[in-house]
């Protein structure tokens, strides 16, 4: 009874958590700011993510992605649509879940529309799940790997990068983008 207790107690100090991240949201000039960081990082890690980026219709980055939890976890991190290298809307990027979860870690995501299309059906979504679409492919190794034909012909792509903290899952599934306003 008194773990159950526990878990319950530390999910509801998560939520808060993630809850009032709105609070402590960031300014538009403090997101554009670290996205021009990840970015820098980003291109650092493989000098093929430039040639991507160039290819995609659209990137969206979120350079600061925080997960945390104890039992139950929650995930959330602001970032930037940006299409022919101009900002089009600011996003936000949630999840939650409740499992084997033990730990808080950071990293950065970016997320390339490959198609015109694909970068539509999201423009189009009020709230869209990545990993609902099944065109979406996630480049791992420390999105600094070497990707294969298959891979590229995916008119989703997303990376997860400069991962830091300790916590085992580090994966996109399931997480819900919503646009914010700034």
């Amino acid at each position: 009874m008194k773990a159950r207790n526990l878990f319950a107690a530390t999910g509801l100090a998560i939520i808060a958590l993630f809850a009032s991240a709105a609070s402590l949201a960031a300014s538009k000039g403090e997101i554009d700011a670290s996205v021009k960081t990840a970015m820098e990082k980003f291109h650092a890690l493989n000098p093929a993510h430039k040639e991507l980026q160039a290819k995609a219709a659209g990137v969206l980055v979120f350079p600061r992605v925080t997960k945390g939890g104890v039992g139950v976890a929650g995930e959330y991190g602001e970032g930037v649509l940006r299409v022919n290298h101009k900002t089009v809307g600011y996003y936000s990027v949630s999840s939650a879940s409740i499992g084997l979860t033990l730990g808080i870690a950071k990293h950065s995501e970016v997320i390339l529309f490959m198609t015109q299309d694909a970068l539509d059906k999201f423009l189009n979504s009020k709230g869209w799940s990545i990993g609902a679409d099944a065109g979406f492919a996630l480049v791992k190794v420390g999105a600094g790997g070497d990707y294969d034909t298959q891979t590229l012909q995916k008119p989703i792509l997303g990376f997860v990068f400069g991962e830091k903290g300790l916590i085992a899952d580090l994966s996109l599934e399931g997480s819900k983008i919503n646009s914010i306003d700034r």
